[in-house]
């Protein structure tokens, strides 16, 4: 009785909107997660009903207590100590936090507030971010250590910073650009001294790139790149990864790692890389300018990377609308989710990074949809062969919302030919290894920490149950429904309830909408 009280307590203060502010529930001095099917983000197939122990925000105990359609014996079960909490999770699913390799914390252009995009991604169950670069290093790592205290609703944070980037507590080459490569290591070491985890590059001379990779490769820092098409032809992947760069983003550098009768793109003679729409336009052309898949090239390039312990993180989502435009910009998460500076920063505009609809049509989008086959075979061949591939989302730009793009991030990756559980173990434990944290993260294990997403939904089952909205579904009664959404998002032991950030975020939006008299409207109609 005393348990159901506990559980009873928890809820209705997940319901009732009292707190001045929501910090989740605990952590507890001992917590025990009950009854749940297990998914771990190691590959194995799932197993329950389990127990999960966790003290503080450590797990102390994974135990597997009963089978299946058979009553479990409380005798068999980790017993509860005094003051310790109860969750009872009986016929729900567990799995690790996920873990986005690439997302950025809103953005001045976007008006996206920090609250509003942590909200949503702690809402889809993503416990872990790797920032690539942003407002600058100390706004990053000082959200990272409010974050690591919990003064805030907020996954854990990697800050990374885009190479060369300065801002006013942060300019170690007095404004100068880096040229030499002693300014690039320069550089590199002071990002590192600020507290920032790794880099994201864009590109660079050659001996600079080379440089910077070593100087951040000797501090023990990650490395992340996307390789900008105006350094590209110079520097694709394989430079990259022979110099020591740990991940690659998109897949930008890798078509041109592959080119067998050419050096550079085909680019067309009326070409501007400032025009966006010509920029992405003809990315959608560079996959069938590649080696064929699975000719001697092509292999080689693949095998060699694999080699390298290298890591692709491709972010389909983020190119999606390349190929579907009405499919992204319909997404009916929009409605209620998606704030009106971010919606106008969106819409067609020759100024707004990944803006660039000035008259994109059924060409460009049959392209696309065959340069993400290409891409595809490769990403699915390079995870087969042993290659480790995780999930970001690069979401807030090309109408990808935060949250409900990682859930989209994980579709692709299905579509790429991943099993669901292979899916899993890309946004849990490869992107855990890539992190150099998978001693912590990435999987549910004793001594890791407690960082779980809970769904009432099996996801290996349909992976759209984990979308905010939920899922479509018609019941015994002939009466259609949603259901799913992520239950509960766990991060360092402590319980948010995700469907309570959801409300938050609507609000959010709900505010804005009622303080400029706005209301969505599709491009172009008045």
């Amino acid at each position: 009785m005393k348990n159901f009280i506990q559980v009873f307590i928890l809820l209705f203060s997940f319901i009732g909107f009292s707190q001045e502010k929501y910090l989740g529930d605990g952590p507890y001095e001992q917590l025990i997660i009950r009854g749940v099917t297990l998914i771990n983000g190691d590959g194995s197939p799932p197993k329950g009903p389990v127990d999960i122990v966790v003290e503080k925000n450590i797990i102390t105990g994974v135990k597997s207590v009963g089978y299946p359609g058979v009553d479990i014996k409380n005798s068999s079960r980790p017993k509860l100590k005094k003051g310790g909490f109860e969750l009872d999770a009986n016929g729900m699913f567990l799995l690790p936090g996920f873990i986005d390799m690439h997302g950025h914390i809103g953005g001045s252009g976007q008006g996206a507030d920090y609250d509003y995009v942590f909200r949503l991604w702690m809402a889809h169950g993503i416990t872990t971010v790797r920032e690539p670069g942003g407002r600058g290093v100390e706004w990053a790592v000082n959200l990272k250590k409010l974050s690591a205290e919990n003064k805030i609703v907020a996954p854990r944070i990697f800050a990374y910073t885009s190479f060369g980037q300065k801002s006013k507590g942060f300019n170690p080459l007095n404004d100068l650009p880096i040229t030499t490569t002693e300014m690039a290591r320069n550089w590199v070491r002071a990002n590192a001294k600020k507290g920032a985890d790794g880099i994201k590059f864009f590109g660079a001379e050659p001996e600079i790139m080379r440089a910077a990779l070593d100087e951040n490769k000797k501090l023990g820092l990650g490395s992340a790149m996307h390789h900008a098409q105006l350094s590209v032809a110079r520097w694709n992947v394989l430079n990259s990864a022979r110099a020591g760069l740990t991940s690659m983003e998109h897949w930008y550098g890798l078509p041109e790692a592959l080119f067998d009768n050419r050096t550079v793109q085909n680019y067309p003679p009326n070409y501007n890389y400032q025009n966006e729409q010509h920029r992405f336009e003809e990315a959608g052309k560079l996959w069938k300018q590649a080696a064929e898949p699975y000719s001697e090239h092509w292999n080689n390039v693949m095998n060699e990377l694999i080699s390298l312990d290298f890591t692709i993180v491709p972010t389909f989502n983020i190119y999606e609308a390349n190929r579907d435009l009405h499919r992204a910009r319909r997404a009916e998460w929009h409605e209620d989710y998606t704030l009106p500076s971010l919606w106008r920063f969106y819409e067609p505009s020759r100024i707004s990074h990944g803006s660039y609809w000035h008259y994109w049509g059924t060409e460009q989008e049959v392209q696309w949809r065959e340069n993400y086959g290409l891409w595809m075979k490769f990403i699915n061949e390079f995870k087969n062969r042993g290659g480790r591939v995780s999930t970001g989302s690069d979401s807030g730009f090309i109408y990808q919302l935060y949250g409900f793009a990682y859930i989209r991030e994980l579709e692709l990756l299905r579509e790429a030919g991943f099993h669901p559980l292979e899916v899993i173990r890309a946004a849990t434990l490869n992107g855990a290894e890539a992190l150099k944290m998978d001693d912590k993260i990435g999987s549910v294990q004793v001594g890791k920490y407690a960082d779980f997403v809970i769904t009432e939904e099996n996801p290996l089952e349909n992976l759209k149950s984990l979308y905010g909205t939920g899922a479509i579904k018609l019941n015994e009664k002939n009466e259609v429904i949603r259901s799913g959404g992520v239950k509960f998002t766990i991060k360092d032991g402590i319980i948010y309830d995700a469907k309570r950030l959801l409300m938050e975020v609507k609000q959010m939006v709900d505010d804005k909408k009622v303080e400029e008299n706005w209301e969505l409207k599709q491009p172009g109609i008045k």
